[in-house]
């Protein structure tokens, strides 16, 4: 059997992806938080709150460096893999990478060091402000990121040229009609991860009876962002799709799994996609639901699969979209729950403690999910409508692709898995000892480098 070298040029470049966003989708909303704990500090005194800062610094210490090593292997794999991309749009696409490094990595990397270390060594006001450009930082670095990938989905803004795209406009590239609702979506769903990833490690500091008042702050702080940002989540997903609806309709019909353009379409709630019968096996459906949430009306038209020559594989879109979906009401139940639980008597249930340990990295199946729907059901198209990804793809030879591909895969479950670990092993070294006064000689709070995390992990388990 021969293998595809598009193929699987495609699922290393999922694969690296998958391993990158992980880490960029903490530390967007985990440095926002890092500054709302600085700020409440400052304003009550109250020391927990400090202490929560320098455990979870140390958190977003280790996030961003994996962020930053893996984000470099990924640029990489547009010249080795993909250079027929950079070679039709490198024109947009360049100018925006550029963009992101020197108003976003620029700005991170030169206040990095002032957040980590700066504690003893500045001012209160300065480090909370070198915190603040920090958390800035990351969040443009994810506007400009962004509005490339929406440009992929939705491109405006540009003219071909002997088959190459120049900018005709960067306000129509950069605003493109996708940009708003997916640079939303994706701020909310960091926000999501972040606070499930605080509940959750507070949770399981809660259930190892380290009930500190900065355990309670962190969780708190969780449940209570989770709460409110869902909702606001469902409201945005909501948008995108109407979006998607306008200007991908083919993938919204692979993620809804209808075929048949019809009126009074049902919303398909289980089902196997069967691209050879053009038909959903095993159909569960609510008659006429999907026409009132993408039409708002009982009998609005939905165009299905088979009015469209090319369309994304079905299999993957559709399920995806039910793993998200499903993600995010759990969350919604979880979050709404907790916050119930700890207004009502400011204590968790140790089933709920247990629910928000187990949903600790929730936040990232549900981000995945998101990611692939919108890079599966962008196909055949790398950039919609003008460059497919068969087209962009290099000669390299199927065997080598293979063998890096296998070596990546190996080293994301490692780095992964080591990640899980040190961050658990970060909130079980802080139970009980957590000391607002607990710093170096300087009084810079101690930021432990990953190898020696490894390491103390390693021989708390021998």
């Amino acid at each position: 059997m021969s293998l595809d070298p598009v193929v699987l040029a495609r699922i290393q470049f999922g694969a690296n992806i998958t391993f990158h966003i992980l880490f960029p989708t903490i530390s967007i909303a985990l440095a926002w938080v890092l500054l709302f704990f600085k700020l409440r500090y400052r304003r009550t005194g109250d020391a927990a709150w400090m202490a929560a800062y320098r455990l979870w610094v140390k958190v977003f210490a280790l996030t961003f460096a994996l962020g930053v090593v893996s984000g470099v292997t990924m640029s990489f794999q547009f010249g080795t893999n993909w250079p027929g991309y950079m070679n039709t749009v490198g024109n947009i696409a360049g100018p925006l990478l550029a963009y992101e490094v020197l108003t976003a990595f620029f700005l991170e990397a030169s206040f990095l060091g002032i957040m980590l270390f700066g504690t003893g060594r500045v001012s209160e006001r300065i480090h909370t402000f070198a915190t603040f450009l920090v958390a800035l930082g990351t969040t443009i670095s994810v506007f400009w990121i962004i509005a490339l990938n929406s440009w992929m989905q939705t491109p405006t803004g540009y003219v071909m040229i002997d088959g190459r795209a120049h900018p005709a406009s960067w306000l129509a590239i950069i605003f493109n009609p996708s940009f708003p609702y997916r640079f939303t979506h994706m701020l909310l769903a960091s926000g999501l991860t972040v606070a499930f990833l605080l509940a959750g490690l507070s949770a399981y500091r809660w259930l190892r009876h380290d009930r500190g008042a900065d355990v309670r702050a962190a969780l708190r702080t969780g449940v209570v962002l989770a709460a409110v940002l869902i909702p606001l989540q469902i409201a945005a997903g909501d948008a995108h799709g109407l979006n998607t609806l306008e200007h991908q309709p083919a993938k919204l019909a692979a993620m809804e799994g209808i075929w048949q353009t019809e009126r009074g379409v049902p919303a398909v709630l289980f089902g196997i996609p069967d691209e050879a019968t053009r038909s959903n096996r095993f159909e569960i459906a609510v008659p006429k639901l999907a026409s009132l949430y993408l039409r708002h009306s009982l009998d609005g038209e939905v165009l299905g699969l088979n009015a469209f020559d090319k369309h994304p594989p079905v299999l993957p879109v559709f399920f995806a979209f039910r793993l998200m979906v499903g993600v995010g009401l759990l969350m919604l139940a979880v979050s709404w729950t907790g916050a119930w639980r700890l207004r009502r008597n400011g204590e968790l249930p140790r089933w709920l403690a247990r629910v928000l340990v187990a949903m600790t990295f929730s936040g990232w199946v549900a981000v995945v999910a998101g990611w692939y729907i919108t890079e599966i059901g962008r196909q055949p198209w790398l950039v919609y409508g003008v460059l497919t990804t068969a087209q962009a793809a290099s000669s390299v030879p199927a065997r080598m692709i293979a063998s890096t591909l296998a070596m990546y895969l190996a080293l994301y479950a490692f780095l992964i898995a080591s990640y899980v670990a040190v961050v658990f092993y970060l909130a079980r070294k802080a139970g009980g000892a957590i000391d607002p006064t607990d710093a170096d000689a300087t009084g810079s709070p101690v930021i432990e480098t990953p190898a020696p995390l490894l390491a103390a992990h390693a021989r708390s388990q021998a």
